[in-house]
């Protein structure tokens, strides 16, 4: 083959991927827009440090603090746990730093400490004192950020099928890709354009497993906001950089003296228990393990009475 052949052909193989890239590119953008039309913000947006956090707070009484887990976001508690805890509490869900609506906070927000902080700092901007931190899967790991943070002006913790300890493993090739810069900017932006909605509703009934998927909430709690470029990119790094964190982390658990409450699902196969809420209750001075039989990943939707009744001994612990 000639050079002027081979030039050609490079020139119209780099034309062809640009054109595929812009194709892409416009797809998603229309899909995230129509999303975010869809799904728009059901609290407030504060500004941190110039940054944006989402908290959406109802009810009144002592202070609760809700923390999704990963790839959710503030609909995840606010399609049903909220308006419940709202009776008898101020319930103040989050949407983590680089999900839902809250800004990235950049490289540095891969650290479960540092969305810790900034989530503090925006409860103190709206008078949350002491709250009772509750996290569920991801969550969890950030409610424990949060404490061992501010111990002090932190009143109990709650983990939901947290992810609080380091696992033995990996976690697959998925996260290896996503989390990288060449698959953020490969494989990123087709799933955003290209994978059905109905698709979401496959990965809902397989966190759920094996409870059913409560009826209403695929459509509700927003997975189109999940699958947004910079949130499928942020979320992987996230999850991917988590475990190093843990190790950290679960070292100082045994200085942690405030009340926790765990609670978790035996059938859990996201986060299983053995590794993680058992083995953090083992290290903890005043922690209380509750194991639900046969209950899956969403505890505080299949079983949400054992959820509610774990918050309220918190709270009741956080107040003595």
């Amino acid at each position: 083959m000639t050079l002027p052949r081979l030039a050609a052909l490079s020139l119209l193989s780099t034309l062809a991927a640009a054109g595929c890239g812009a194709i892409t590119d416009g797809r998603a953008t229309e899909r995230e827009a129509r999303a975010e039309a869809r799904y728009p913000p059901t609290g407030g947006l504060i500004e941190v440090a110039g940054r944006t956090v989402h908290a959406d707070q109802r009810g009144s009484g002592p202070d609760v603090v809700l923390i999704h887990g990963a790839s959710g976001n503030t609909r995840d508690f606010t399609f049903a746990l909220a308006d419940v805890l709202a009776r008898e509490f101020r319930v103040t869900a989050f949407d983590r730093p680089g999900l839902g609506w809250s800004d990235p906070a950049g490289e540095a927000g891969i650290s479960p400490l540092v969305q810790a902080e900034i989530l503090r700092a925006a409860a103190a901007e709206m008078g949350i004192r002491r709250p009772v931190v509750v996290g569920h899967s991801y969550g969890g790991a950030v409610a424990m950020a949060w404490a061992l943070g501010d111990p002090a002006g932190t009143g109990a913790v709650v983990s939901l099928a947290g992810a609080t300890m380091p696992w033995p493993g990996g976690l697959g090739p998925w996260y290896t890709l996503a989390s990288s810069d060449l698959g953020g900017a490969t494989v990123i932006p087709l799933i955003s354009a290209f994978v059905p909605e109905r698709r979401a509703g496959s990965a809902i009934a397989t966190i759920f497993a094996p409870d059913p998927v409560p009826e209403g909430y695929a459509d509700y709690v927003g997975a189109g906001l999940t699958l947004r470029r910079e949130t499928l990119r942020t979320n992987a790094r996230q999850v991917n950089g988590l475990k190093p964190y843990l190790q950290r982390m679960s070292a100082a658990y045994p200085d942690l003296a405030l009340p926790v409450e765990i609670v978790h699902g035996t059938a859990d196969e996201i986060v299983p228990h053995k590794v993680h809420a058992g083995p953090m209750a083992d290290l903890l001075p005043d922690a209380r393990l509750t194991l639900i039989e046969d209950a899956g990943h969403m505890i505080h939707h299949s079983r949400p009475d054992a959820v509610i009744a774990a918050i309220r001994r918190a709270a009741t612990r956080a107040a003595r």
